[in-house]
């Protein structure tokens, strides 16, 4: 048995639908400009700019009724609804036909983005970790297997205070699901336990404290919290 110097921290999970067991996190790998209508919400040419990609730490995660604090350090919080895809094995260069076979399951996610820093370092040509991964910025609900959701290709949507905000089908998305992963194992040797966040539609926008924001994404499931 291995002793360490500190306590161990705990190890971020998330809820399995139809069973008590839990999912547990390694890693959470992200896709941005993977919506054309979002490219050009945000001033770029989707046939110009390729999607690119970026990491949140596993402790990000916010499980179903936990808190979503609003961050420090941001007057512009967004919110950016996503299709989750939680991987049980992985391995590195795939193609997109081995990806299926790679996914334990689904869930409807929220990359919450401090926009003004974001907007802030990309100006000045500087990395924006601290615009995607600081702490409490993936809200997650359950996870669906695979074998119960099928191959994803409904709807996402995302309301505020009860007024939608981005609503779009899945079939937008210019890389698919395997092909967002595929891309992303050329980057990183993916694993079991890790998150994947496969991009987001037009709508995104900014959050306030006391917002109630619930996402929902046909087949998938629901994903819903409270900004304090």
């Amino acid at each position: 048995m291995t002793d360490y110097v500190i306590s161990v921290p705990p190890i971020p999970s998330l809820p399995v639908e139809g069973t008590d067991a839990r999912f547990p996190v390694r890693r959470i790998i992200c896709v941005g400009r993977n919506y054309g209508a979002h490219v050009r919400e945000m001033g770029g040419d989707p046939k110009e700019q390729k999607p690119i990609f970026f990491t949140k730490p596993a402790d990000a995660v916010v499980p179903p009724g936990g808190e979503v604090p609003y961050p420090s350090s941001t007057r512009n919080f967004h919110h950016e609804l996503e299709l989750v895809v939680a991987l049980k094995g992985g391995g590195a260069d795939l193609t997109p036909a081995q990806v299926p076979d790679l996914i334990f399951g689904y869930a409807a996610g929220v990359d919450l983005t401090r926009r003004d820093l974001q907007n802030e370092y990309k100006d000045k040509g500087q990395p924006w970790d601290a615009s995607k991964g600081f702490d409490a910025s993936a809200p997650i609900g359950v996870i669906r297997p695979a074998a119960e959701a099928g191959d994803p290709q409904g709807r996402l949507t995302l309301k505020v205070n009860g007024q939608i905000r981005q609503d779009a089908p899945l079939t937008d998305m210019i890389l698919s699901v395997a092909e967002v992963i595929a891309e992303a194992s050329k980057l990183w040797r993916l694993e079991g336990g890790d998150l994947i966040f496969t991009g987001t539609p037009e709508g995104v926008g900014p959050l306030q404290r006391g917002d109630r924001v619930e996402g929902e994404i046909e087949g998938v499931g629901s994903v819903a919290f409270t900004v304090s």
